[in-house]
């Protein structure tokens, strides 16, 4: 047998040769070239002799080495390297045999911002290139706004953006019901307003207490003045920044700033929960459900997690875990060096962090048995699915589309997707509709467009379907012309081995009287009472209400567009002068030159720049 044909320990004992003892990251791949597993080691050779050993190995890694075709290395520098190397492949590899966390998702925080004489607060996702004070993570959108909501109540900082700011004439609801201070038309000073956002800022960074005091001294103060009036609406403050408090739940004296790592494995899932103390305050909890890469032990699924849980996060100066991790040194430098700090792992055994531990620890044994139970529930829909559509096996992705417009205008096609686990709302997909040369109200037409774009990027990207991201089957929500319609668009791409199903609403388009149509076949319905059926209709309305928000989310966009947003020199308090004068943006457009000459503010160069814009094909 030749050195390209050799299998399993014969294959790896072969690479030894050539090996030293440097840090570097493995690659090991099957016959057709496909990676089935990334790891890290701190001695290369060392660790790939020990694959080239017979005996040893747990299921998964025997399985993991008798598929082994080839391998490939790559040396690095230092250890820390070798780890950061080895996650960044996972993540975008996604071996069989390593674990993956899906899913992962940005959290959002609060931000003050910084670059407006009254700053806004507001909740803020994504990368932090604005500039100003971010606090969090928070675990969800839900956990800002809440926080939102009462710091709203207690610092009555302004939530409005910076454009709605300087068109105010004069206070807003949030300053009647004392949600704002209204600094946009001058009811409270900049000194005044600077001592709010510092409050805000010591309460988020932690120093709630002497926020506290400060509110208790100025409302004894105001008391003693017979102000009255203010010392009631600064003792409201004080009693909404006490429910702030009160809502967090933990709120751990000891642990300042952390976040609560917890792992429970069981039937070969595992669920890690995860706890945000920021602050001494709890800022809410996430769990995620790795894939376990088919049986891995507790240690290295808790070590894989936070590799790529803070790949593009900040981590905090402390990680608790529920379990203890292989490489843990070369984790915290690997953090440390990414936080431009020290960063702190451990396995606590007693006192308030391990107390905190065993919470999050419960958290993820009851996520997960309810996710069990779930996917079980699940499984059996799908199985049922297949037998009712005749399909060869239950699916793993489901794609079900639909579109929504109103007479062709703001058209939009959306995806979304399901499978085991029930909606992959990670994987649902909107298309804007861009054919100009669509008739309006052309389902047919628009169908093909999203189709085409979905699957010949597949074609392109994945022609040999080695991912997980190609469907077993596709609902359509029409009858047999949608079908046909869809079959044909496929074989254009060349794919003909997808089923396609076409959901119809029956006699008198009750929900119940369903009719499936699918290329080739009779229609055929399901029995009122039929599981599969209530699945099917859950899937079309999640993907009705699905396109119906992107629809409506694009029209809302361009309603909201205003022309002069694009005119070059033209700010906010310039574009407030030309709608005073003019009246509306459509008859700014209309204006002529000497006109525009005419309004305040308006220089003559700047006049020039808007005529032009909008009467030399510029716009």
């Amino acid at each position: 047998m030749s050195d390209s044909e050799l299998r399993g320990h014969a294959c790896i004992r072969s690479y030894l040769k050539t090996l030293d003892s440097s840090p570097g990251v493995y690659r090991m791949l099957d016959a057709k070239s496909r990676v089935l597993y990334v790891g890290k080691a701190r001695n290369l050779k060392a660790r790939v002799s020990s694959y080239a050993n017979p005996g040893g190995h747990s299921p998964r890694i025997s399985r993991m080495i008798a598929e082994t075709a080839s391998m490939m290395f790559l040396t690095t520098r230092t250890e820390t390297e070798a780890l950061l190397l080895e996650q960044n492949l996972i993540k975008q590899l996604k071996p069989h045999y390593n674990v993956l966390l899906r899913d992962d998702k940005s959290f959002p925080n609060i931000l003050i911002t910084g670059d407006h004489p009254f700053p806004q607060i507001r909740k803020h996702r994504g990368r932090k290139s604005a500039k100003g004070s971010y606090y969090g993570p928070f675990a969800s959108a839900g956990a800002v706004n809440r926080s939102l909501n009462q710091l709203q109540k207690v610092f009555l900082l302004r939530t409005c953006t910076d454009s709605t700011f300087e068109s105010r004439t004069r206070p807003c609801l949030l300053y009647q019901i004392k949600r704002c201070s209204a600094p946009c038309t001058g009811e409270i000073g900049h000194t005044e307003y600077a001592a709010l956002v510092a409050d805000a800022e010591r309460f988020l960074s932690g120093r709630s207490t002497r926020v506290q005091e400060d509110l208790a001294r100025q409302m004894t103060t105001a008391s003693e003045a017979m102000e009255f009036e203010r010392a009631a609406a600064l003792r409201d403050r004080i009693r909404a920044l006490t429910q702030v408090q009160s809502a967090q739940g933990i709120n751990p004296r000891g642990v300042a700033e952390a976040d609560v790592v917890a792992l429970h494995m069981e039937g070969g899932q595992a669920c890690v929960q995860v706890f945000f103390i920021r602050a001494h305050q709890n800022w809410g909890n996430r769990d995620f459900y790795p894939r376990t890469g088919a049986g891995a032990e507790a240690s290295e699924v808790l070590e894989a997690f936070l590799g790529q849980f803070y790949d593009e996060k900040q981590p905090p100066r402390l990680i608790l875990l529920s379990h203890p991790i292989e490489d843990a040194d070369l984790m915290r430098d690997a953090l440390g060096e990414k936080a431009g700090r020290k960063v702190e792992i451990t396995v606590p055994q007693r006192g308030e962090k391990a107390e905190l531990v065993q919470g999050a620890a419960r958290n993820a044994r009851e996520s997960l048995g309810r996710r069990m139970s779930e996917s079980a529930t699940q499984l059996k829909l799908l199985a049922a699915l297949a037998e009712g559509f005749e399909l060869d096996a239950p699916p793993s992705r489901i794609e079900v589309y639909d579109n929504s417009h109103i007479q062709g205008s703001h058209a939009v096609g959306a995806m979304i997707v399901a499978g085991p686990e029930g909606l992959m709302k990670s994987a649902y997909r909107k298309f804007n509709i861009r054919g100009e040369d669509l008739t309006p109200g052309d389902d047919f037409g628009m169908m093909r467009e999203v189709l085409t774009r979905r699957f010949g990027r597949l074609v392109r990207e994945d022609p040999d379907r080695k991912g997980d991201t190609w469907p077993d089957l596709l609902l359509i929500d029409g009858g047999a012309g949608q079908v046909g319609a869809v079959a044909g668009i496929l074989a254009d791409l060349g794919i003909d081995d997808i089923p396609v199903i076409g959901v119809a609403k029956g006699i008198d388009r009750d929900a119940g009287k369903e009719e499936f149509h699918r290329p080739g076949h009779r229609p055929f319905a399901l029995r009122h009472t039929d599981p599969v059926l209530y699945f099917v209709q859950r899937l079309r309305d999640e993907a009705h209400r699905f396109a119906i928000g992107a629809h409506r989310a694009r029209r809302a966009k361009s309603i909201g567009a205003n022309p002069l947003d694009d005119v070059p020199g033209v700010g906010g308090t310039r574009k407030r002068a030309l709608l005073a004068h003019f009246g509306s943006a459509k008859a700014v457009s209309r204006a002529n030159l000497a006109d525009l000459k005419a309004v305040d503010g308006i220089s003559d160069t700047l006049a020039e720049t808007i005529y032009d814009f909008f009467h030399s094909g510029a716009n």
